[in-house]
């Protein structure tokens, strides 16, 4: 069973919906973007962003303005009340997760510290 999202979950802004719903629209298959944990990184955890056909059983689904995002059970206490934003900036363009639960970040803005 799928889990629904909370207003104290995860969030997905306008913006990146947009922009998931731009990237999905060419794809046949992977029309859902999963946002995970890992390890790794420089600052001990990193974010990674995959696109996938379904979500599994038990994944938070995140639905805004005709896009998905899906958060594996395993991910979700380090999301929790996370937002996922995307920017545009001079070094570049990339989905963005202001994470609450952050201590401290790299420098660069995709590994992070709890």
């Amino acid at each position: 069973m799928t889990i629904e999202a909370t207003a104290t979950r995860v969030t997905v802004t306008s913006i990146a919906a947009e922009r998931i719903n731009a990237i999905t629209a060419t794809e046949t298959e992977n029309k859902l973007l999963r946002v995970s944990v890992e390890g790794g990184g420089c600052s001990g955890f990193q974010y990674r962003f995959d696109l996938i056909p379904a979500p599994d059983a038990d994944d938070l689904v995140i639905e805004k303005d005709g896009a998905t995002v899906v958060v594996d059970p395993v991910s979700l206490p380090f999301l929790e009340g996370a937002e996922i934003d995307f920017v545009q900036e001079l070094i570049g363009a990339s989905f963005k997760v202001n994470n609450p639960n952050a201590q401290a970040s790299c420098g660069c803005g995709t590994s992070f510290t709890i």
